[in-house]
C-alpha cells in the first residue's frame, strides 16, 4: 500500500522517535523510504550576516547533517528498506512538497514538532503546511506519542 515513504527530518526527538512508526509502515508494504533534510533558508539568511564564516559554517552544517544521515540511512538499510538520503536548501515545507511529488511517494511521515517550536508558532507550522497541501497521505507523529 506503501511503497515508497518520503520521511523528512530536522533531526529532533520527535522525528528520531517517529522512526519507529516509518519501520511499521514495512507491513504495510514500504520499501523505500527518501530520507530528507532541510536547511532552512531562513537560518542560512541569517548566517549570511557573518560573510567571513559563511561558507566554513554551511560545511561544518552539512557535514552534521551527513553523519546524523549516515546513522539513520543504516538503521533503516538493516531494517530491509533501500534508504536515499537527500539534503535540500530551501524553505521546509515547499522543499517536503516538491520532494514528494518528484519522487512520487506513497505516503509523507514526519513529526508535529520541530527542533523551533516557537518559530513555528509565529511563521506556520511544518507539517501544518504538508498537511493542508500534500498530495498524499500525510503520517504525523505527534510529539507524547513518539
Amino acid at each position: 500500500m506503501y511503497e515508497k515513504i518520503l520521511f523528512p527530518t530536522d533531526f529532533s526527538d520527535v522525528a528520531t522517535k517517529g522512526l519507529k512508526y516509518v519501520k511499521q509502515l514495512k507491513g504495510a508494504g514500504a520499501q523505500e523510504v527518501i530520507l530528507l533534510h532541510v536547511i532552512d533558508e531562513k537560518e542560512l539568511m541569517v548566517l549570511s550576516r557573518a560573510p567571513a564564516q559563511y561558507q566554513q559554517i554551511v560545511e561544518e552544517l552539512k557535514k552534521e547533517v551527513a553523519t546524523e544521515m549516515a546513522v539513520i540511512v543504516k538503521e533503516m538499510t538493516s531494517e530491509g528498506f533501500h534508504v536515499k538520503p537527500e539534503v535540500r536548501e530551501g524553505r521546509p515545507s515547499a522543499v517536503i512538497m516538491d520532494m514528494a511529488k518528484k519522487e512520487k511517494v506513497s505516503i509523507v511521515a514526519l513529526g508535529s514538532h520541530s527542533k523551533s517550536d516557537i518559530a513555528e508558532l509565529l511563521m506556520g507550522s511544518v507539517s501544518e503546511n504538508v498537511i493542508r497541501y500534500a498530495k498524499v497521505p500525510v503520517l504525523v507523529i505527534s510529539k507524547d506519542n513518539a
